[in-house]
């Protein structure tokens, strides 16, 4: 039996117009579809060099397949990229604007953050109707930046395919199966799985430790088990740990949730130890 429960099926709808499975070459997009928006004006792509699975021709046609996740801040589609020639289902993160927020994320998080425009920084500031839309799209932004400089170092995290203003594309991790990486919140992983799901999360926040990172809101609900990998998910607060006055103190909670959860399986981990270590790392 395996370790790993998977979440369930994603939805398999028929084929649309437009797609790689029945792709002919439509005169317009269909109803729930556009044209891709890869080459775009404005629209940011993800980190060189490519991944093979990522399509980037003109003529490719985006179709909406549904909704994956529904969050506070964002809500998550699949979205099909195909041409003729070939097709992908990625993950499509739509960031709502501030009115229509559930939750706002404290303050603290941007701390040692500045905006590079000051005409934005004024804006945002005082709140105005550009000012709203400036950081409406700035937690996309920062998560796009984030995903990109990870991935880039070779950190487990899904590829950033594009930004579009709150619109952020990326690599949906899925099983062998295809369906979609359950949770590891949502697991039941035996003694030598859950060792093996420590070891490469040490791994990985050294490596972010080094960067002088840390993830921010680190827990098991944050963390895509995909067999016998660990995949780290929402990132757009990931926090410098040196220049942010609260960045130890972020560190020292991602430490206390993931090693609660490993500790509550039977592994013997330490908050404070790990803590101890990734400083190390990070000054």
């Amino acid at each position: 039996m395996s370790d790993v429960f998977p979440a369930p099926p994603l939805p398999a709808p028929d084929p649309a117009p437009g797609t790689a499975a029945s792709y002919d070459e439509p005169d317009e997009p269909g109803p729930g579809q556009r044209w891709s928006t890869w080459d775009d004006i404005g629209v940011l792509a993800g980190p060189e060099p490519f991944p093979a699975w990522l399509v980037t021709s003109d003529a490719a046609i985006d179709t909406e397949l549904g909704i994956l996740k529904t969050g506070k801040e964002a809500d998550v589609f699949l979205l099909e990229r195909a041409d003729a020639d070939s097709g992908v289902v990625l993950a499509a993160k739509r960031y709502r604007s501030l009115d229509h927020r559930l939750f706002s994320r404290d303050a603290g998080y941007t701390e040692g953050r500045r905006m590079r425009n000051s005409r934005d920084r004024r804006a945002a500031a005082k709140g105005t109707r550009h000012g709203r839309a400036v950081q409406a799209g700035q937690w996309a932004a920062a998560e796009f930046d984030h995903l990109a400089r990870f991935w880039s170092a070779g950190l487990p995290v899904p590829y950033p395919v594009q930004l579009d203003g709150t619109e952020l594309l990326m690599e949906l991790i899925t099983l062998a199966d295809g369906s979609g990486a359950p949770r590891l919140a949502q697991t039941r992983p035996g003694l030598p799985l859950l060792e093996t799901y420590w070891a490469q999360l040490v791994e990985a926040m050294r490596a972010m430790a080094t960067m002088g990172l840390a993830h921010g809101d680190l827990s098991p609900f944050n963390l895509l088990a995909t067999e016998d990998r660990l995949v780290l998910i929402d990132l757009p607060q990931a926090v410098d740990v040196v220049a942010n006055p609260q960045g130890t103190e972020y560190l020292a909670r991602d430490c206390r949730n993931v090693t609660t959860w490993f500790r509550a399986r039977g592994l013997d981990v330490d908050a404070d130890e790990l803590l101890a270590d990734l400083l190390a790392y990070a000054f």
